[in-house]
């Protein structure tokens, strides 16, 4: 894999270094000498490309280098000349194991442990998926997948073969639906069916890599080459059964002899990679009263043991349940014998097992009496086992495998074993008072957690290795172990330090990073800066790392600025600090803007570059920074300054654990219930709005953060008593003026409706009142924090669920007042006016937020509230009924929501886009939905 053309070696470098990391294959690169110049040649000459690409070699990048456009014999001579001396990459060794893959991937190794397969989307296995499925019932059917994955599900089964069902389309029909569903379509999806032609359709739409379940050859080699043949072309691992021509194998001896044909004709003829097959050597029922069914349990157990040996790269599953079919309706017994069978398989080379999931018992905590009639049962061990066993099931029917006759008796023990039963078991109840009476006991919080508490951990991890525990239980002992942590953490908390400043001058290079368009906040830092007589190089916005090394090295800028509005900016400013550091940077590094803080830089980019990393909070302390940084007094301050952040790291590694965040399933217990009678928006579809007048717009402006762009505090119009405020409004109400009187910006907005209904955390919007087809899904996030009221909400309980049957209904809009800023700002920026030029920005954004209020509020009075009257300061304080949650803010953190809200709008109509970072551009632009619930809030 490689890159050519397009670019030259310069820019394609991060191009090459991310290939590199990621690619497991040789790579090859043939850059163009530079970039063309304005005649359309290349500048570049063969020793400037070559030393160029030497950088490539030195880092063990390429395996294949050349040059493409501009290039001739003489840059690969050079080329060649340079790069010989340095060993060709090697790429990474791809270790040989199973990896499937949905829309994320699973790699089995040995370390896995047990991968379990979710077996409750099967029609022959679960009445309940059956009887939803026959009666189409999709959406309870993909909460039943849901299901097993939280249970601990890694692979989902989906098997459709049912008489009265039309099995290909609904399988086709099913895993579309599954693909559609991130927190589903993650997992691999093992498609099973006893018919090829289903299989065969589950395998024309499952993404990433899935498994067959199964083929065998009891139709002959034939049919199964053509069949492991096709599988392979759709690059699908196989589970293959211990069938053959004669039939089912139920001895070890034929369980294995089957599995080793097989093995040879797919290895071997068809090409299979041997860690694509996967042998399930026929796990069948035990204890069913006819002898011959006795050994069935060791069979399948000494099959497995012995086919590992043979063939160790091949992976080896099961239908666990198949076991204990002979004890159904008695829980106690069937979580036993599965959890005995599993443990006896896993160490005999099982690597996976459809499972309820879920729903397994720990080995150790099955009572003992219990688990030696269950062993004696599947490794017959004695003649009479199968009527022990029954004689035990009918004593103890209805209760739990891991029940015990004295549930609290635990409680009596030290309190040490007390925590770590709770660690073990994954109970929570009793814990405060456990780890309080430690903390009497023990001489610090921390020697608890060093102590009872990684004990109990330590359990856990064993049990864990040792095939006794699965990974759904051993969550559940971390979250134990998080609570106990989380209540010893006060006690731990230490001091934050505090740092100091000072001042001096030179050259400041400043930039708004890739993917970000706002620029107000960088603007007047630039403009104090430079009436303190600092040089300020302004790069713009949308700048990238390379980009901006690259001027301050021309430039040989003293200090690099780096701002930011948008969440995904702290993360380019991560980059751009790595950079900074591999390129041996030594100039010190400023942090701002509105997303930017001191912890996120202490936390974050610090550490990724190590000269000085400072968060400058506004303007105002700009220029004591870059003063200071540029004095004679730099080293104290950065050396304060160090240690500043190195104490907010420590306080922020304690606090995280010190938040008490409810599990998640916790959390979405405690859903608030609302009543729904919703109103029917005036219409449903997209409108336009192309050309707002901005008189009409003009009396929603909020001035209050108008102030606080220009670091003024105060409120408004309280503010307009101070001097300095006054003439910073009057400025902007003539610039105002101007620009609505002589119509220099265009405002323009793109609103619309659907129908709608929550599931779960997310919302599903309609084509139409029939709500059959699902045209958009918004992710809402639900509150994990511990609450006084004891409801942790998420915005999508404001929409009626769709179990309900209720039709809810939900908007969206996007607006802009940003359309000619940018013609109005070159213009007095070619003035060398930037006073107008930052406030035409900065009342364009004002204008565009009073547009989202008046859209609103006419939409409020065309849907639910035609009679709302509300002054302009109660339309600031949202005292209307109704919200409109923007994807990037806290209530909807998530900013690639605004791809899915931008989609079903056609924002681009009204001149709105999305950068790479999900930025919008113009900048004076807002954007998010409407929720009309009566106690909807943010």
């Amino acid at each position: 894999v490689g890159i050519n053309c397009a670019l030259g070696a310069r820019e394609m470098r991060p191009h090459i270094e991310e290939l590199a990391r990621v690619a497991p294959l040789q790579i090859s690169c043939y850059p163009n000498a530079g970039l063309p110049n304005a005649l359309g040649g290349y500048d570049e000459t063969p020793s400037m490309m070559a030393d160029l690409l030497r950088d490539f070699a030195e880092n063990n990048w390429i395996n294949i280098v050349g040059g493409c456009c501009g290039t001739t014999p003489d840059f690969v001579r050079a080329i060649a000349e340079t790069v010989k001396s340095f060993p060709p990459r090697k790429p990474p060794v791809v270790e040989k194991h199973l990896r499937l893959s949905g829309l994320e991937a699973l790699t089995v190794t040995p370390e896995s442990n047990f991968i379990m397969v979710g077996e409750r989307t099967n029609v022959t296995g679960s009445p309940k998926f059956a009887q939803l499925i026959k009666a189409g019932d999709i959406e309870p059917a993909l909460a039943i997948a849901k299901q097993q994955i939280d249970g601990g599900a890694n692979i989902l089964d989906v098997n459709m073969d049912e008489g009265l069902l039309d099995s290909e389309k609904v399988m086709t029909h099913f895993l579309h639906l599954v693909a559609s569903e991130p927190d589903i379509a993650r997992v691999p999806i093992m498609i099973d069916s006893s018919k090829w032609s289903v299989l065969e359709a589950g395998l024309k739409c499952t993404q990433g890599k899935s498994v067959v379940n199964s083929i065998s050859l009891k139709e002959g080699e034939d049919k199964f080459r053509e069949q492991a043949r096709l599988i392979k072309r759709y690059g699908a691992a196989v589970i293959v059964m211990a069938f053959d021509e004669q039939g089912q194998a139920d001895s070890i001896e034929r369980k294995v002899a089957i599995c080793s044909r097989a093995y040879n004709i797919l290895v071997d003829e068809v090409g299979f990679d041997a860690t694509d097959v996967i042998f399930d050597p026929n796990v069948l029922t035990v204890a069913t009263g006819i002898e011959e069914h006795n050994n069935y349990g060791v069979a399948f157990i000494e099959a497995v043991r012995q086919l590992h040996e043979r063939f160790p790269l091949v992976s080896f599953s099961g239908g666990i349940s198949n076991v204990s079919f002979s004890f159904r309706g008695n829980k106690t017994v069937r979580e036993a014998m599965h959890a005995a069978f599993l443990y006896h398989a896993i160490n005999a080379g099982l690597t996976m097992g459809i499972v309820n999931a879920g729903q397994l018992a720990i080995y150790d905590e099955i009572p003992p009496e219990l688990r030696d009639l269950v062993e004696d049962v599947l490794l017959n061990r004695r003649a009479d086992a199968t009527e022990r066993l029954l004689t035990y099931a009918d004593s103890i029917k209805g209760q739990s495998a891991t029940t015990t006759r004295e549930e609290e008796a635990w409680r009596s023990g030290t309190v040490e074993e007390r925590l770590s039963h709770s660690l073990v078991k994954g109970i929570i109840e009793h814990l405060d008072d456990d780890v309080e009476e430690a903390r009497q006991k023990y001489p610090s919080a921390l020697s608890i957690i060093e102590g009872p508490l990684m004990d109990g951990m330590n359990v856990v991890g064993n049990l864990f290795g040792a095939g006794k525990m699965f990974l759904p239980q051993v969550v559940k002992s971390a979250r134990v172990m998080k609570k106990a942590v989380a209540y010893l953490l006060p006690f731990m908390e230490a001091e934050k330090a505090k740092a100091g400043d000072l001042s001096q001058r030179g050259k400041v290079l400043m930039a708004t990073v890739k993917g970000d368009v706002h620029d107000i906040g960088k603007n007047i830092v630039g403009v104090v800066l430079g009436c303190n007589n600092y040089e300020v190089i302004d790069l713009g916005v949308m700048v990238s790392a390379d980009k901006i090394l690259d001027t301050a090295i021309a430039e040989k800028a003293d200090i690099i600025g780096l701002s930011g509005l948008i969440t995904p900016s702290l993360d380019e400013m991560v980059h751009v600090a790595r950079e900074m550091e591999r390129r041996n940077f030594t100039v010190p590094m400023l942090i701002g803007g509105a997303t930017t803080s001191k912890l996120h830089t202490a936390v974050k980019i610090a550490p990724r570059y190590s000269h000085a990393t400072v968060h400058v909070l506004d303007a105002s302390r700009a220029v004591g920074v870059v003063s200071t940084l540029l004095s004679d007094r730099k080293d104290d301050f950065v050396r304060e300054r160090n240690a500043e952040y190195e104490h907010l790291r420590e306080a922020q590694a304690k606090r995280q654990d010190a938040v008490k965040i409810l599990p998640l399933e916790t959390a979405r217990r405690r859903k608030p219930s609302f009543t729904f009678s919703p109103e029917r928006p005036p219409f449903l579809g997209v409108r336009l709005l192309d050309d707002v007048p901005l008189e009409r717009i003009e009396p929603f402006i909020d001035w209050n953060p108008f102030f606080a762009a220009w670091e003024l505090r105060g409120r408004f119009p309280q503010i307009l008593d101070e001097p300095r405020a006054k003439e910073l409004y009057e400025d902007g109400q003539r610039l105002l003026r101007e620009i609505i009187d002589d119509r220099l910006i265009r405002a323009r907005a793109v609103y619309g409706f659907w129908p709608a209904n929550s599931i779960g955390d997310d919302v599903e919007l309609y084509s139409d009142e029939s709500r059959s087809n699902v045209i958009a899904r918004f992710h809402t996030l639900r509150q994990q924090q511990e609450t006084n009221s004891g409801q942790n909400l998420a915005l999508a309980d404001f929409v009626a669920p769709k179990e309900s049957g209720i039709v809810d209904y939900v908007g969206g809009f996007a607006v802009t007042a940003g359309i000619g800023v940018g013609d109005v700002v070159a213009r007095f920026e070619k003035d060398h006016d930037d006073y107008n030029a930052i406030m035409t920005k900065a009342l364009a954004d004002r204008l565009a937020e009073a547009l989202a209020e008046l859209l609103h509020k006419e939409t409020r009075a065309a849907w639910y509230a035609p009679d709302e009257n509300l002054s302009s300061e109660e339309l600031i304080a949202e005292k209307y009924r109704g919200i409109r949650p923007a994807p990037g803010y806290p209530a909807s953190p998530d900013h690639t929501e605004k791809a899915t809200l931008f989609s079903l709008l056609g924002a681009e109509r009204a001149g709105i886009e999305l950068t790479e970072n999900f930025a919008m551009m113009p900048a004076a632009s807002v954007s998010g939905l409407y929720f009309a619930h009566l106690q909807s809030k943010y």
